[in-house]
């Protein structure tokens, strides 16, 4: 009787499996394969693929593939062994993955996507791969988990920005996240913000009537405070409970401070010039800034960098 969960599982997870003659050393296999999963407990429906992947045993994986384990052999949940690969940062479990046929695309019952789960890890190498091969970059529903609001969670700004250069909308909304900048501001990841605003996000926009700003200054940031308002945030804005940004910051803190000095002090000729080029151009001129025939300096000026 115990060997009866044993073949069918296995069986479920080889590319073509058949009915039919089994090799001498099959059975004992199995049996060693069926030990490793039910090892696992909840994670009893995970195949030794998927524990390849995500340990980095490109050996192993390679052997388990050679032996007939198709590449994207999934649990219940939907999870493919590439997930795992790019969830641990295992660029070579990736690659050779891939090389075996595996979906770039394939998504969990929840929505995530390899592509997801290295913003997660931080594995930029690993998304590079993917994205070489046809990864999506945007997700079919605004309901759906993504990519660009993770890495900006986790602050994985290398993410970001490789996300951006391959045509992210840095102003992807998803609804009950918001924008990736207000993402970013919440968890107080200064270096993704700068990124995004770089690559043309709007400063205003956030979840609702709260502002990337207003997020900001409840986490009493200030230098995300500070890097707002050099992008033109409105300190004017009113969030649901009809707040401005000043109304919520910490009594007698830098934040505070700064933007009641902000409201005395307008902002420098050179900031409001520097935000007008940059409306008039446009977020998809911005990034052919560097071609123009400009000084240096007025390229970096123009950038805010």
């Amino acid at each position: 009787m115990a060997e009866a969960p044993s073949v069918a599982a296995e069986v479920s997870r080889k590319r073509g499996a058949e009915p039919g003659p089994q090799t001498e050393h099959a059975p004992e296999r199995k049996r060693a394969c069926w030990g490793i999963l039910t090892s696992q407990g909840s994670w009893a429906d995970r195949s030794p693929l998927h524990e390849a992947a995500s340990q980095g045993r490109l050996l192993a994986l390679r052997t388990l593939l050679a032996q007939g384990y198709h590449a994207n052999i999934v649990t219940i949940d939907h999870v493919t062994p590439l997930h795992e690969a790019c969830l641990s940062g295992h660029v070579a479990c990736v690659r050779a993955l891939i090389h075996a046929g595996a979906y770039v695309n394939a998504a969990t019952i929840d929505g995530i996507t390899p592509l997801y789960n290295c913003c997660a890890s931080g594995s930029v190498g690993c998304m590079d791969i993917l994205l070489q091969n046809g990864a999506h970059t945007n997700t079919p529903y605004t309901h759906f988990p993504s990519a660009l609001h993770e890495a900006c969670k986790r602050g994985n700004s290398q993410c970001v920005e490789s996300l951006l250069s391959h045509g992210v909308d840095p102003d992807y909304e998803v609804s009950h996240l918001g924008s990736p900048l207000y993402v970013s501001c919440l968890h107080r990841h200064t270096a993704c913000s700068k990124i995004l605003l770089h690559r043309g996000a709007n400063v205003n926009i956030g979840r609702g009537n709260d502002s990337p700003l207003h997020a900001a200054v409840r986490q009493d940031s200030d230098d995300q405070v500070s890097v707002l308002l050099d992008n033109g945030a409105d300190i004017n804005l009113r969030d649901n409970n009809n707040q401005r940004p000043v109304e919520l910051a910490p009594p007698g803190g830098k934040t505070q401070q700064l933007l009641r000095l902000f409201e005395v002090s307008p902002r420098s000729l050179s900031q409001l010039c520097r935000l007008q080029i940059r409306n008039l151009l446009g977020r998809s001129r911005e990034k052919l800034l560097p071609l123009l025939p400009l000084p240096s300096r007025l390229t970096h000026y123009l950038e805010h960098t």
